[in-house]
């Protein structure tokens, strides 16, 4: 049975479709919502919240992205929302002192450094950096889509996500390769 037809019977209130969805995408959501609260019982409670509200609005889901993608932002801004209440909120930056950050910066890793090396170092990052990095490099959401996700502005989310990066590199650089390359 194709996805299609599974979204279909959900919007039914279909309760073996809806479970046939959960079974398919729970594992993966469940991950997003981690790598963002760190905490298993809290990215279980988010994953679950966002299958809820998921499945409310289905009625909404208009087929322009796949059906993950749709379900993945949704067990995001849970899950922001929930480090929001946690008073984990993310430090708002002054647009007037910004400037412009150069988008097409030159940004490598060595070829040695593994994903998991990289997310590693990502949780490390100062807060205000960590969450707008990682939306932009494992989640891979684009500027516009950041600002909303995290309600700041695209030069906040440019600002952020560059100075993160050159924070990313330095650690990456001094915990894998000593001092320097």
């Amino acid at each position: 049975m194709s996805i299609s037809d599974i979204l279909e019977r959900c919007k039914q209130n279909d309760r073996r479709a809806q479970l046939q969805l959960y079974r398919k995408y729970s594992d993966g959501m469940y991950y997003v919502a981690f790598r963002f609260l760190r905490n298993a019982a809290d990215a279980e409670e988010a994953m679950q919240e966002g299958f809820v509200k998921a499945f409310a609005k289905l009625h909404q889901y208009n087929g322009e992205v796949t059906f993950g993608a749709w379900l993945k932002r949704i067990v995001i801004n849970r899950s922001i929302d929930m480090l929001k209440a946690k008073k984990l909120e993310l430090i708002a930056i002054n647009e007037q002192v910004l400037g412009t950050v150069d988008e097409h910066n030159d940004w490598t890793v060595d070829d040695g450094i593994t994903l998991d090396q990289i997310k590693a170092a990502i949780e490390e990052l100062p807060e205000r950096y960590r969450y707008a990095v990682m939306l932009f490099l494992i989640e891979g959401y684009d500027h516009q889509e950041i600002s909303e996700i995290l309600d700041i502005t695209e030069v906040a989310s440019r600002t952020l996500i560059h100075r993160g990066k050159k924070k990313l590199q330095e650690k990456l650089k001094h915990h894998y390769h000593g001092t320097g390359y």
